[in-house]
């Protein structure tokens, strides 16, 4: 299993374009509303971060978000495609150890974004996090990644290549938006904000906002992950022995 998450690592980071962009728009979308869209005196409501701060958290989230779950959808799909799954079922992997693999090397792409944007808001805005914070806040961002790279092997397990791209994006872009990575959800219509507080990327950002904010984060942000997690990798393994069978 050790080699063979090695050799997934390799393969999620050779696409170097992929890689390059997958790191690059976080920081970009940092940069810009960081200089243009907010000032440093504005406060967060619910978090009494100033905005400098509350973008790092939220690009940090979009980026690790973005980065586990597309690494896996298209490209477990296209091996469902050019037969690799059948060569897997020949070795001794279990399908519960080859969706694990496949989330621990979709994670190993989520943690360079974390640690990017957090650089940029370091050098650029002069955002300031005790050594402590940094620490926790970066493993509760590369760890928080987990529901969203099972969530991209489901998706990959499920539908075709050509679907997977776009379904892959919806889901990115939806999780993003409705999770506030985006925008606040204090802005959102009651509905939509009472189904936000349940989403996992809502959750998996107030990780960040918390220990950016110096407090310890709410048990309900760890339970719900724990629960977006149990649920989606059982739901992969399952959608991935089906996609074995079939193939």
């Amino acid at each position: 299993m050790l080699r063979y998450l090695v050799l997934e690592i390799r393969r999620t980071f050779r696409d170097r374009r992929f890689v390059f962009f997958t790191l690059a728009v976080p920081v970009c979308f940092y940069l810009l509303w960081s200089n243009i869209f907010t000032k440093s005196t504005d406060l967060d409501a619910d978090t009494g971060l100033n905005a400098k701060t509350y973008l790092l958290v939220s690009m940090a989230a979009f980026g690790a978000l973005g980065a586990s779950l597309t690494t896996t959808g298209a490209r477990l799909a296209a091996e469902r495609q050019s037969g690799w799954l059948r060569q897997l079922q020949v070795t001794p992997l279990r399908p519960w150890s080859v969706i694990t693999t496949k989330v621990i090397a979709s994670m190993c792409l989520a943690l360079p974004a974390v640690v990017l944007v957090g650089l940029t808001a370091v050098l650029t805005q002069h955002v300031h996090l005790s050594a402590g914070e940094w620490a926790a806040f970066v493993g509760a961002m590369w760890v928080g990644t987990l529901p969203f790279a099972a969530l991209g092997t489901l998706i990959g397990s499920l539908v075709s290549p050509d679907a997977a791209q776009p379904l892959t994006v919806a889901c990115y872009f939806g999780l993003s938006i409705l999770g506030g990575v985006w925008m606040s959800v204090s802005i959102l219509p009651k509905t939509l904000r009472t189904i936000a507080h349940w989403t996992p990327s809502n959750r998996f950002a107030d990780l960040g906002w918390s220990i950016a904010a110096g407090h310890t984060p709410p048990a309900s942000d760890a339970l719900i992950l724990a629960g977006w997690t149990a649920i989606l990798g059982a739901l992969a393994i399952i959608a991935y022995r089906r996609a074995t069978v079939r193939s």
